[in-house]
């Protein structure tokens, strides 16, 4: 498997070899849905909290005597039926939404989302990214120059998830271009996943040689 490696003007200077078990396997929905949805879950925070008649103020005085008022008995104001009492079965914020997930799924699962973009076009390798000033007018413009490479405009968009860059290793000039652009997000490629992989349309690998091997070194990690 061989891939075009590209430069920041768009043009071909070079090809990469991918490794098969990382962007040859088959699609698999479940996997990635399960895998996904628990990420999701984990980083979710409860938010929803209500307060139940225990938790509710006031309420400590009975509204009036049991008998002969002609009205319905009531021995607390912070009943659920009264208003500004407490709430019954509402959402409470010690709710936990996290799931657990093997390293070898998650691997498993990211290396599925990358073989997927891979045979649908949607995988660009980019052999360096380097500017002389942090101006955002030269990311957009090497966006779209790569865009019409590799025949997909939609990588130079402006809105929407386009694009997810990786990079060898955390590159803060990196991130200082592209921070103006809302359609990309800056990842080194350890941190790479497949909540991300899945999000953004693109995924464009600076440096594949020292990408992937960081990519190589999860396969290995995860077996063991």
């Amino acid at each position: 498997m061989e891939a075009k490696v590209y430069n920041r003007d768009g043009k071909e200077v070079s090809k990469v070899s991918l490794p098969e078990k990382i962007f040859g396997l088959k699609w698999n929905a479940d996997l990635v849905h399960q895998v996904v949805t628990a990420m999701q879950g984990n980083a979710r925070g409860p938010v929803a909290h209500t307060k139940d008649r225990s938790a509710v103020r006031g309420g400590g005085k009975k509204p009036w005597k049991q008998k002969g008022t002609g009205r319905a008995r009531h021995g607390s104001r912070r009943s659920p039926i009264w208003v500004g009492g407490g709430i019954t079965h509402g959402p409470a914020k010690e709710r936990d939404y996290t799931r657990k997930i093997n390293k070898k799924m998650k691997t498993a699962a990211l290396f599925t989302v990358l073989s997927r973009k891979y045979r649908d076009g949607e995988l660009i390798f980019l052999d360096d990214l380097s500017f002389s000033k942090p101006k955002t007018k030269d990311a957009s413009d090497m966006l779209a120059k790569i865009g019409k490479a590799v025949g997909h405009n939609q990588v130079a968009y402006k809105t929407g998830k386009r694009v997810l860059l990786s990079t060898p290793a955390i590159e803060v000039n990196t991130d200082r271009y592209f921070r103006n652009l809302k359609s990309v997000l800056v990842k080194p490629a350890i941190e790479i996943n497949p909540v991300d992989a899945m999000s953004y349309r693109f995924l464009v690998i600076v440096d594949p040689e020292k990408s992937l091997a960081t990519l190589v070194g999860q396969s290995v990690k995860s077996k063991k």
